[in-house]
């Protein structure tokens, strides 16, 4: 990653005074961009006309382009009468989630605001949202295009409104306690005060990095203000169908961070798994095979089915700690030694419980189920120990 700094001004000079603010009222802008270099030069110059007389600012460009964007960016910063600083990241982790990240981590001031680089965030709406987070005592303020005052206008056709509205009632949905009083969870334009972000708790993917705040490190206090979406300035949308996908990668993950709720999609992608087993089954049945042997084959349908989710929608983000030959063969050791463990504690529990078969059989099922869960959490996804040796060569 390589940084240029160009800083016309220093943040909070003299001749900068915050009059509506009370301090701390300094705010660092970050904006991520990605070739936006038809956009960044207007921005700066917005920027200038409505931050710097109402508060002293810094303005951070995180910049993943593959055109001139940092050109002129660092161009258009000589006329700012505030510090511009453009970090280029040469490999884009985490998309612009990551990227806003990065620009968090090198912000100087109690207030970040965040918004895009493609002038459909108004920037005379900074000093109002720090104004509101500081007269609410707030550690989080959400510029909302769905609240009275709020409109999704530069929205560009019906299409782009008809997937904002899913993704809003979506992530709602799936997150009705975390996102209580965020009425606009898929905004890219909001405040927070620097002290309440928990960096080391983020894991960003894609575009929707306040879902991710919200949901991993909410901030105790949570207001909103109304915005107008604007329509860009220039250039096209970056979003993509990959972005969409991105986009549902990423909830899947947040959804699943929990392991009660990773207990949850794990036993729901279990029983999915019958569809391959009985069809495998059926096939194999009727061409003759004794149900005996077929039903040891295709239950490794269903071990290869549910594999192949699990490692999709559930860890995917934990695949890196084994090669896929290791987990493949641990996962399936696993399965199948659910079946070999079942049928000696269905007896266990009516021989020596007396409970009917029906009920053991049930029970059976259940601490079978809990065993293989906690087992491929622990023996398959879990990250290898590293031992003192190797502790110690790398801290020597």
């Amino acid at each position: 990653m390589t940084q240029e700094f160009t800083a016309p001004g220093q943040l909070g000079e003299p001749s900068v005074e915050a009059v509506e603010v009370p301090e701390p009222g300094a705010v660092t802008i970050v904006v991520p961009t990605f070739n936006e270099s038809a956009n960044v030069r207007q921005l700066l110059h917005q920027i200038t006309e409505s931050v710097p007389s109402r508060l002293p600012c810094e303005v951070v460009f995180v910049d993943d382009s593959t055109d001139d964007t940092p050109q002129v960016i660092e161009e258009a910063a000589q006329d700012c009468p505030f510090p511009v600083t453009v970090i280029h990241r040469d490999e884009p982790v985490g998309g612009l989630g990551g990227a806003v990240v990065e620009g968090m981590k090198a912000a100087g001031s109690d207030w970040i605001v965040v918004m895009d680089g493609d002038c459909q965030h108004p920037p005379s709406l900074v000093p109002e949202l720090v104004a509101t987070g500081e007269r609410a005592n707030a550690g989080l303020v959400v510029a909302s295009r769905y609240i009275k005052g709020g409109s999704r206008a530069g929205l560009a056709g019906s299409y782009r409104v008809a997937v904002s509205r899913l993704a809003t009632w979506l992530t709602k949905s799936l997150f009705p306690r975390r996102l209580h009083g965020i009425s606009d969870p898929m905004s890219g334009f909001f405040a927070i005060r620097r002290s309440d972000i928990a960096a080391e708790a983020l894991k960003p993917l894609g575009y929707k990095i306040l879902l991710e705040l919200a949901v991993r490190s909410r901030p105790r206090a949570v207001t909103e203000v109304p915005f107008v979406f604007q329509e860009r300035f220039a250039g096209e949308s970056k979003s993509t169908a990959a972005e969409g996908r991105r986009f549902l990668r990423h909830l899947a993950g947040l959804r699943t961070a929990d392991p009660l709720s990773r207990m949850v999609v794990f036993g729901l992608i279990g029983l999915t798994g019958f569809v391959p087993n009985l069809a495998a089954l059926w096939a194999m049945t009727h061409m003759g095979l004794h149900y005996l042997p077929a039903e040891i084959v295709a239950n490794q349908f269903g071990v290869a089915w549910n594999f192949l989710l699990i490692e999709k929608l559930l860890f995917r983000d934990r695949r890196q700690h084994r090669h896929w030959a290791d987990r493949t063969a641990r996962f399936a050791l696993l399965a199948n030694a659910d079946l070999v463990l079942r049928i000696p504690l269905i007896a266990l529990l009516v021989g020596q419980f007396g409970l009917a078969v029906l009920p053991a059989t049930a029970l059976a099922l259940v601490i079978t189920f809990v065993l293989r869960f906690v087992g491929t959490e622990a023996l398959v996804y879990l990250p290898r120990r590293r031992s003192g040796r190797q502790r110690g060569s790398r801290t020597a």
